[in-house]
């Protein structure tokens, strides 16, 4: 039994199955998430072969020590931002075995939004050795900490799925 609902079990076992045959590995980069996208993977009989590593990069610090986000994006963008998502992504890809890397970088709430920076907002990115890179910017609303986590996830499995299409 699963602590993720079948539908982010089903999105998680079609990667692990895909990556497997493939012989390709993916790494995370999470900082609202707090490695729940590692964690739905992990739970797949078989990641292993798949799933090189997650990085939990909450603070701005662990952004800039463990995925060489830049200091001056993080002060020009903010944590979440566009901008900060394609850095944490390149380092996670280039900090790992990965041929593809998904970043996640948002505000689960209930506190910490904006009139600018709204409960709900998440950036995502996902990024393939091969050069594709995909970016997007989620209003999922406030909705509750729980459910903008789990839509997070969601998304970033779909955004792994479609870098890994042919």
């Amino acid at each position: 039994m699963s602590i993720f609902p079948a539908d982010i079990v089903a999105q998680a076992e079609a990667i692990i199955g895909h990556f497997a045959a493939a012989g390709l590995m993916v790494s995370t980069a999470e900082s609202c998430t707090g490695g729940l996208i590692a964690s739905a993977l992990t739970e797949i009989s078989g990641s292993s072969a798949v799933v090189d590593r997650g990085f939990v990069t909450y603070t701005n610090t662990a952004k800039m020590e463990m995925l060489g986000v830049e200091e001056e994006t993080l002060i020009r963008f903010g944590a979440v931002s566009e901008e900060t998502a394609r850095q944490m992504v390149h380092g996670s890809l280039f900090r790992s075995q990965a041929a593809i890397a998904v970043a996640v970088t948002g505000i689960a709430g209930p506190a910490g939004g904006s009139a600018e920076k709204p409960v709900g907002l998440v950036h995502l990115a996902a990024k393939s050795r091969k050069g594709g890179l995909i970016h997007q910017k989620m209003l999922y609303g406030d909705i509750g900490r729980d459910q903008v986590r789990l839509a997070t996830v969601r998304t970033a499995l779909g955004m792994i799925q479609q870098l890994a299409q042919p």
